[in-house]
């Protein structure tokens, strides 16, 4: 059977209509403008036009209003400030990272200044801000920046998605003709792809909504790409971090970010390239509980059931839009390949110890906090089950996807490991712990259809049913039709009622914090709701896996499922909108709502103090290089450039030394012009210090990060890892291909 012409000419031009409007809508070349009430501003009042005014009455002058800081792309800029003013000390000046970049006064006999900026490279937290000089009124009306070519590439980036998906989808469907695939994968990836876009749905939204710790992760996005640009593969330092210093990048894992990372480089703005590294997590997470369900259960309602349950589960979307977490999001994504990992290596299936070994090697790479919990939940599931294991001998299975696990994520561990234990961390932020503070009352458990409250935290309505469907079971059902899947579901279910006590504030959190141990444990959690996540997925997997099972509950199943599933889609209609439905503000409006928040407007960046070196402050940090003794030190010809940097000096005295903008991390070395290596000293606020020659001569040093030898052993250790394990997967598919074309062409 073939395709009509018919089909493929209407399929072609149902294509091209999409890349058309996609085309039509394109809004990266917008103008971006804000008037007065728009921006932030510290004085004045505004007028019927929205205009900001500011009078001599408010006594005071310096920088009083200013646009929000912008993630903007190197390349050329049309800034235009429409305005009135009477003094002549007024200004206009350009901010990047704290610091400003230029500025330029503004003429009391115009009222409109216009200036071409070109940034040399992408910047981080720039902004336009207004000087006010203290004398007279100044009115500010209105400030326009248009790039010289396009702020983002997002529509030309869905333009290239669709043409790919496209032509994938295309191709599917050929072979589909040829051979037909069953009607039950293709139900059940119909599934898998819709609820992902259903969990996605709330971020179809033409603004990117903020969450209390996404402009950490917007950083660690733009770091990344700074890295990639800079030749690290992987990132271990973000060059242009805390205000081009540098920051340490190893300490969180971001194997995932590099999906945006990547998206960045090619210009997508970070709003969409945030988004689309969520809708990975939503579909990795249909994709990883679709697989373990199948790995343990026959029943295709149960399967479905834990797809959709797992990926709309009211925790996740809390982590997504309440607290823009986007490691624990990414972490939550593998729990089920955890729970079914360990469940075969213990009970089931030996052979399937690879499924623990995907399931913790993602969830390293996402949450280290995450992988305290994971490494907790294998250790208790093995503890109690350390009869079994010896007497089967199941402990070779566990020392593989140990030693497997390790030697795939040596190139993140050994640089963790290295700068945890050896460099002097600011790491005193991360103990803390308002654990009993922030404990849940039981009531909110219930809830499935509220986000709205900042603090929401619940298992939600589907998941307490789980846990009944639980109860019925084990109370109900004859014993001796127990199984060790029945065994090890019972287990589950025990830890996540102990897990969700533990999050409530019936848990004496307050009354154990004066033991030392039980401090030190929940200071490292510091939050009693991250217990939500595997608590979730543990009533999850005993209720899906029991409701197929369960013959008192079999008249009933299709009803409980539907009622299930129904709850469940009612989260996604529970995300804050912030009240404004409609994406343009009227009709005239210059750029549609949210096209600043594609360029992190409002949201920022922020690099936080856990991971720096101990005792470095922003208000501290330099953008250029310092020197001992300004009498007998001349240094010309500074520049920087990602991690690698130089400077030429001239030094008449013996004892100088300079200083560059950089932190210390492990890691750097410096070289003179003759290739000779040079010693690194600590010096102030932890910048890379060398001590000067001095010659009378000039000289010039280097500055670069790496390579460092260990972290290029870990990571040959760890790619010559994964090549040995997609070897047996991936050659024999290639072959069977191989065979089948050699085939074809002698028929043909």
């Amino acid at each position: 059977m073939e395709m009509t012409r018919k089909f493929k000419i209407t399929y072609i031009i149902s294509v091209c209509l999409i890349v058309f409007f996609l085309w039509l809508g394109n809004e990266g070349d917008n103008p971006l403008a804000y008037v007065g009430s728009e921006l932030q501003y510290s004085v004045g009042v505004l007028d019927s036009d929205y205009a900001l005014v500011v009078r001599e009455s408010v006594a005071r002058s310096g920088v009083v209003a200013s646009t929000p800081s912008l993630v903007m792309n190197s390349g050329t800029y049309k800034i235009r400030l429409e305005y009135t003013a009477e003094g002549n000390d007024n200004a206009i000046e350009l901010w990047e990272q704290g610091s400003k970049a230029a500025g330029w006064s503004l003429d009391p006999m115009h009222t409109v200044f216009e200036t071409e900026v070109t940034l040399a490279k992408d910047v981080k937290q720039l902004a336009v801000k207004m000087n006010y000089g203290g004398t007279g009124s100044f009115v500010i009306q209105k400030v326009v920046i248009t790039p010289d070519t396009v702020f983002y590439t997002d529509s030309y980036f869905m333009i290239a998605l669709v043409i790919i998906l496209s032509f994938v989808i295309y191709r599917l469907y050929e072979k589909h003709l040829q051979k037909p695939i069953t009607q039950e994968k293709l139900v059940d990836w119909c599934v898998i792809v819709g609820v992902a876009l259903l969990a996605m749905s709330p971020m179809f939204s033409t603004y990117l909504y903020n969450g209390d710790d996404l402009c950490y992760h917007l950083a660690r996005m733009e770091g990344l790409k700074d890295g990639i640009l800079d030749g690290q593969i992987p990132v271990i330092i973000m060059p242009d971090g805390l205000k081009g210093n540098g920051y340490l990048n190893a300490m969180y894992p971001y194997l995932f970010l590099y999906i945006g990372a990547f998206l960045r480089i090619c210009r997508v703005s970070i709003g969409l390239s945030y988004k689309m590294v969520v809708f990975a997590a939503n579909f990795g997470s249909a994709v990883c509980a679709y697989y373990a369900f199948r790995s343990i259960s026959k029943s295709r309602r149960t399967v479905m059931l834990g797809v959709v349950l797992f990926t709309l589960m009211p925790y996740r979307f809390t982590n997504i839009f309440s607290r823009g977490d986007l490691g624990e999001i990414l972490a939550l994504t593998f729990w089920p390949l955890v729970i079914v990992g360990m469940y075969h290596i213990l009970l089931g299936d030996r052979t399937k110890w690879h499924y623990l070994v995907i399931g913790f090697s993602g969830a390293l790479n996402s949450h280290i906090l995450s992988v305290t919990y994971v490494m907790a939940f294998c250790v208790i599931s093995a503890l109690v089950y350390v009869v079994r294991i010896w007497k089967e001998k199941r402990y070779v299975e566990i020392g593989k996807a140990a030693g497997l696990t390790i030697l795939l994520n040596m190139w993140f561990l050994v640089p963790f490991l290295y700068y945890y234990f050896t460099e002097e961390l600011a790491t005193n932020i991360l103990r803390w712990s308002g654990y009993y503070e922030q404990s849940i009352n039981l009531s909110n458990m219930t809830q499935t259809i509220s986000l709205y409250n900042k603090q929401y935290f619940s298992l939600g309505l589907p998941l307490i049913g789980c846990a009944g469907i639980a109860v019925i079971y084990l109370i109900c059902e004859k014993k001796e039709k127990k199984t060790s899947l029945d065994s090890y579901l019972a287990f589950l279910f025990v830890l996540g009622c102990i897990l969700t006590y533990m999050t409530t504030g019936y848990f004496p959190s307050l009354e154990l914090s004066d033991y030392d141990f039980f401090n030190s444990i929940i200071t490292m959690l510091q939050f009693p709701w991250r217990f939500l996540g595997p608590a979730s997925a543990c009533f999850l997997f005993v209720g899906a896996v029991w409701l197929s099972k369960s013959n008192i509950l079999k008249p009933y199943k299709n009803i409980i499922f539907a009622m299930l599933i129904a709850l469940n889609l009612l989260t996604v209609l529970s995300v804050p909108s912030d009240n404004s439905h409609m994406p343009y503000d009227d009709v005239t409006a210059t750029a549609s709502k949210g096209h600043d928040s594609k360029m992190a407007a409002n949201i920022g960046i922020f690099y936080p103090h856990e991971w720096r070196l101990e005792g470095v402050s922003d208000e501290k940090l330099t953008t250029s290089v310092l020197v001992s003794d300004l009498n007998n030190v001349e240094v010309s010809n500074f520049s920087k450039k990602g991690t690698k940097s130089q400077a030429t000096y001239i030094s008449n005295a013996e004892g100088t030394y300079i200083e560059f903008p950089i932190q210390n991390y492990s890691g750097y070395c410096a070289y003179d012009e003759n290739g000779d290596k040079l010693e690194i000293l600590d010096g102030e606020q932890h910048r890379i210090k060398i001590m000067l020659n001095g010659d009378g001569k000039e000289h010039t040093i280097y500055v670069r990060f790496g390579p460092v030898v260990g972290f290029v052993i870990a990571d040959i250790v760890s790619l010559v890892t994964l090549l040995a394990c997609l070897y047996p997967v991936v050659y024999p598919r290639w072959k069977e291909w191989r065979n089948r074309e050699e085939e074809e062409n002698i028929i043909a």
